[in-house]
């Protein structure tokens, strides 16, 4: 394990944060976490300027291992919680990134583009299949699903994706199925792209503001919860980073991605987007993939069917691969 930290202390850890805590209440008790199943804590140094945070569940004898990211609402110790502990827990190494300017992560640079996030966690795999052999599998909640797929193209010895939505932004209907004021969504791309190509790029636009980031949990006070936590839902990006993140164009055509075999986990009851949001790219794909739908789950489910669901479903598929 000492190979897996970086040559500088631990700098803040979720052990003293309240938010995430305040938020593992709305969970069943199988899913909380205490003293004794809390993950691992550590910092990974990447390209000199940012010190990512990683949770992690040491398992040396795993048969894979299993890297968790989350979307522009979420963050690391987020997905730790419905996913991360629970394949651990069955006997998989599992480690949960907070990417840049989310989480407990920190940077010296405010020049985040979502480029940087594609690089991130591609440096990131690339770091453990250095370290052995064992297959990786990834997974992505919201934005971070369709993320796994920007880095399958760039890397293919990924084993597999569990993605809880894979939203291409590319597309109108999805960036008016996420954007907030839906009916102006083309307007409103225009203008950030004209803003980024100006000093105003380093703007940050708090992400409540530009989607809808309301519909992000089903519970209402879990949701509360969520969107006053400024490491995740309550987070502010900026205007560089969102129009980047709005018209990333990935280094193989979608269709053109033969790597990894892919499991779409699709919320039942996502009241922000729904499975008709990841058709357009479903639609694309040549690779192996499978579709399933979470009982009861809102986009980010903390309900007990769902997330009982997302467990075993991601079980079996990771078994499937092995």
């Amino acid at each position: 394990m000492a190979n897996e930290r970086s040559d500088f202390p631990l700098r803040r850890s979720y052990r003293d944060q309240v938010a995430w805590q305040q938020l593992q209440q709305y969970f069943s008790a199988d899913y909380q976490l205490n003293a004794h199943n809390q993950p691992t804590e550590y910092y990974w140094a990447w390209r000199e300027q940012h010190h990512i945070h990683i949770d992690y569940y040491p398992q040396a004898t795993a048969a894979a291992k299993i890297i968790l990211v989350h979307g522009v609402g979420s963050n690391g110790r987020q997905m730790s919680l419905i996913l991360g502990r629970p394949l651990a827990e069955a006997g998989y190494e599992c480690l949960a990134l907070d990417l840049p300017a989310y989480g407990l992560s920190e940077s010296r640079t405010k020049s985040i583009l979502y480029q940087d996030w594609v690089a991130v966690l591609d440096d990131f795999i690339r770091a453990q299949q250095q370290k052995d052999d064992r297959p990786i599998f990834l997974f992505g909640l919201s934005a971070g699903g369709m993320l796994c797929l920007h880095v399958a193209a760039r890397n293919p010895q990924i084993k597999g994706i569990i993605a809880m939505t894979l939203l291409d932004q590319r597309y109108a209907v999805v960036n008016r199925g996420t954007m907030r004021f839906s009916a102006l969504s083309r307007i409103n791309l225009a203008l950030l792209g004209l803003l980024a190509k100006t000093p105003l790029r380093q703007m940050l636009l708090p992400m409540r503001w530009v989607s809808k980031m309301d519909k992000l949990c089903n519970h209402r006070l879990a949701c509360q919860s969520m969107l006053n936590d400024s490491s995740s839902a309550g987070n502010a990006m900026s205007i560089g980073f969102l129009d980047s993140y709005m018209h990333y164009q990935p280094e193989q055509a979608l269709q053109d991605i033969t790597g990894p075999a892919l499991l779409l986990t699709q919320p039942a009851c996502d009241r922000w987007t729904d499975l008709s949001l990841s058709e357009p790219v479903l639609q694309q794909l040549s690779l192996d993939y499978q579709v399933v739908l979470l009982p009861q789950g809102g986009h980010y489910p903390i309900e007990a069917s769902a997330l009982n669901a997302l467990k075993q479903h991601s079980l079996r598929f990771i078994a499937a691969q092995l």
